[in-house]
């Protein structure tokens, strides 16, 4: 698979980041797109996870909260998208929000 697929496949869900950590391992000249966006679509699906923990205990604590905080649920699927969006322009650029957390973080990546 080409470069550009690959980071683009990193944020096509979990199974895509592991599809594309896998391809990205097999191939002998790494590339630093990939590795980057492996990073922030890993960043993103960790987050998704917290916020989703999050709105789950609060909407148990305080229903009437549920509905609202729901929306908060659709952040981890704009910020993909916004990542699939930079990956197709072949670009290094962060996730809106979170993506500067996670710059540099994994270091199984490398």
């Amino acid at each position: 698979m080409k470069d550009k697929t690959l980071a683009i496949v990193a944020y096509c869900t979990i199974i895509g980041w592991v599809v594309a950590y896998i391809k990205y391992k097999e191939t002998p000249e790494r590339s630093p797109l990939v590795r980057y966006h492996l990073a922030q679509g890993l960043g993103v699906f960790i987050a998704g996870l917290a916020i989703g923990i999050i709105v789950n205990i609060v909407a148990r604590i305080i229903p009437s909260l549920g509905l609202v905080l729901s929306v908060a649920g659709l952040l981890p699927l704009i910020l993909l998208i916004f990542g699939i969006i930079t990956a197709s322009n072949e670009a290094q650029r962060p996730v809106p929000l979170i993506g500067k957390v996670f710059e540099n973080k994994f270091s199984f990546l490398n």
